[in-house]
């Protein structure tokens, strides 16, 4: 008798997008947990110059930056909506609290950080993050290629006024970071560029800025802080505009950065969550001291597409390894050439950048309109530092955009009836969204003195969407009045009925 088959093994099945972001299949993988926890310590390692940089901009000391990097990333990756976005202090932050600082002192701005907490997770009870699914695409691109170039402004500093070695370090280090990755993805590239780079500049003695140089590394854990403030109406008058503006601009980073994540994964996930999970990390990160923040694109690519992490671990790990690098090994982490970090920032930059959509090919089919929306988006936000001020002009433009392409999509079609008795009637027959836009020209779209005594004017393919379109309507039944002609408007559905009722009694 022939043998027996050996029994098969049936194949693994590849693991979906949403299986890959659990915090338990990463515990029972070694590889997954190995790509978390080395990704937690690259985007911690990047982190410190960063936090550092955020907190002179700030004008507070570089250890209320750090404390603020390290509670914002461990509770974000407790409490938030979107697993393996790095929260930490931001320069978009640093920049609204920056005045603060100035005027009053530190306990005005913890005070305000605390309140932009709140802030935030009231707008998110409101329901504020359902508002990201009225920005176009096209804001998104514009937003993630401002990004990009913000990235790679931000590094030129480090590359003016610098010994020339930083520059043969700095080709090195990019060698590695994009050239790695070809041959292998078991280590983040940015990882092995670091430690490679330390090692050179520490062994060859090459005096070169290194991390050290940003300032002072903390030497002990943070504390409980209490801001020393007056608790009265001047104190909530002098930090409310302060806390509401850092409140609104760390949501709006965070929720886009959020949603980039989403595409880059093939996931979804709860924006409303991640909205007050931000305003909560920020309350705590204003107990504990630190300056607060929002969602990092930079650090958020390094660790999602750079090292390839999916779950809340490589978050939670960035936070608590950036503690631990700061405060137990700050002697060895400053000295980390700071060519090495730059060169990972370019990096993220350069692989950030969407470069389809500046292709000739693309640019040539692609509508004028939405190229004029990124490239507003693009140009607001690099003019002005500020992120929320580009997606709020993308968005202002889009908008006009749509209204100018809407208006025009309106068609009236006049036909001349016989009725019964032989009288005769003008049938017009509306076909299209009628709102402000578009029922401006609908007024100049009828034959007032030519039409017979009846006119109706169907509306049954139509829809009256505001104020401006009931008024437009009844401007054209009053016209046709004044030229003694009787006027039937038919055709209206239930709610544009109900408002043309409703309004008319504020005539």
């Amino acid at each position: 008798m022939p043998a027996a088959p050996a029994p098969t093994t049936p194949p693994a099945h590849a693991p979906t997008p949403e299986e890959r972001q659990s915090v338990l299949a990463a515990l029972r993988r070694p590889a997954w947990l190995k790509t978390e926890v080395l990704a937690g310590l690259v985007v911690a390692l990047a982190l410190i110059p960063e936090a550092i940089a955020f907190s002179i901009i700030a004008g507070v000391d570089p250890r209320v930056g750090l404390f603020s990097s390290f509670t914002m990333a461990v509770t974000t990756a407790i409490l938030g909506g979107r697993p393996a976005m790095i929260s930490a202090a931001t320069g978009a932050v640093a920049l609204v609290i920056a005045p603060l600082v100035r005027d009053y002192d530190v306990d005005y701005m913890i005070a305000a950080v605390i309140l932009a907490g709140v802030f935030q997770v009231i707008l998110a009870l409101l329901g504020a993050a359902k508002l990201m699914r009225f920005i176009p695409r096209q804001v998104m691109v514009g937003f993630v290629n401002a990004l990009a170039i913000l990235i790679f402004l931000s590094q030129v500093p480090e590359l003016l006024g610098v010994p020339w070695l930083v520059y043969p370090l700095l080709a090195l280090s990019l060698l590695i970071v994009f050239g790695l990755p070809k041959l292998t993805t078991a280590v983040p590239a940015p990882l092995v560029a670091i430690v490679v780079l330390t090692i050179i500049v520490v062994a060859a003695r090459i005096e070169v800025p290194t991390v050290g140089d940003k300032g002072e590394l903390p030497s002990s854990l943070p504390t409980l802080f209490i801001p020393d403030v007056p608790f009265t109406l001047e104190t909530l008058r002098i930090i409310a505009p302060y806390a509401l503006g850092m409140a609104l601009v760390g949501l709006m980073e965070s929720l886009m950065t959020a949603k980039l994540v989403d595409d880059i994964t093939d996931t979804r996930s709860d924006k409303t969550r991640e909205s007050w999970g931000q305003g909560v990390a920020n309350i705590v990160s204003g107990f504990f001291g630190g300056m607060g923040g929002c969602a990092m694109i930079g650090q958020t690519m390094i660790n999602v597409r750079a090292s390839g992490a999916r779950t809340r671990l490589s978050t939670f790990l960035a936070g608590v390894f950036l503690l631990i690098l700061v405060v137990a090994l700050g002697d060895i982490v400053g000295l980390i050439p700071m060519a090495v970090l730059v060169a990972v920032m370019i990096f993220v930059s350069v692989t950030t950048f969407d470069w389809h959509s500046i292709h000739p090919r693309t640019l040539a089919y692609m509508p004028k309109s939405e190229t004029t929306v990124m490239v507003v988006t693009v140009v607001g936000t690099v003019a002005t530092d500020n992120l929320a001020v580009g997606v709020v002009l993308g968005v202002l433009v889009a908008m006009v955009a749509f209204a100018q392409r809407v208006a025009h999509l309106v068609h009236v079609e006049r036909t001349l009836e016989e009725r019964a008795d032989g009288t005769a009637v003008a049938r017009y027959t509306v076909d299209g969204e009628l709102f402000f836009a578009s029922s401006n020209d609908l007024y100049m779209m009828f034959r007032y003195a030519e039409d017979p005594q009846h006119v109706v004017i169907d509306l049954s393919n139509s829809h009256l969407w505001d104020a401006s379109t009931v008024a437009a309507v009844d401007a054209i039944t009053e016209k046709y009045h004044r030229h003694g002609t009787e006027v039937d408007v038919v055709g209206l559905n239930k709610a544009s009925r109900r408002m043309r009722v409703r309004l008319a009694h504020l005539r």
